[in-house]
């Protein structure tokens, strides 16, 4: 599943439009990603924890030549599953019990039109179909046999 896919899931589960969906999912990944590059370690209950871990230099190996090469420090991600995650993939309690109470969904407030007054038409009477009568094949005229 992609992101494109969870948006489309989450606008039709919702209501929502999909780019106001897009907008949150979109803030909800930067968040994320700012968090952990911070190094807080992020948690949603129920639903799992994400831990930043960071790797220190060292020396590895290429695998054709087998000369050593030197691998520079790096950060990386941790996710451990919560609980209710984990009854839900191993089939003890379903999926949407699992989730946490849904907010009530607020709707954008459309904007009123302006009314217009309607002008006044008259009102045309319509006609009545002409049937045709169908068409009559004209005789076939037969050629003089000649002798």
């Amino acid at each position: 599943m992609n992101k494109a896919e969870i948006v489309d899931g989450i606008s039709q589960e919702t209501g929502v439009m999909k780019r106001h969906v897009e907008q949150v999912v979109n803030s909800l990944f930067s968040t994320v990603a700012s968090e952990l590059k911070a190094g807080r370690r992020l948690s949603v209950i129920g639903f799992g924890s994400f831990v930043p871990t960071k790797r220190s230099a060292r020396t590895g190996r290429n695998p054709r030549t087998g000369e050593p090469i030197k691998i520079p420090a790096s950060k990386g991600v941790r996710f451990s599953a919560g609980s209710a995650l984990k009854d839900v993939l191993n089939g003890k309690a379903p999926a949407k019990k699992a989730v946490a109470k849904k907010a009530p969904v607020k709707k954008a407030v459309a904007k009123k039109a302006v009314a217009k007054k309607a002008v006044a038409k008259k009102a045309v009477a319509k006609k009545a179909p002409v049937k045709k009568a169908p068409a009559k094949k004209a005789p076939v005229k037969k050629a003089a046999a000649r002798r």
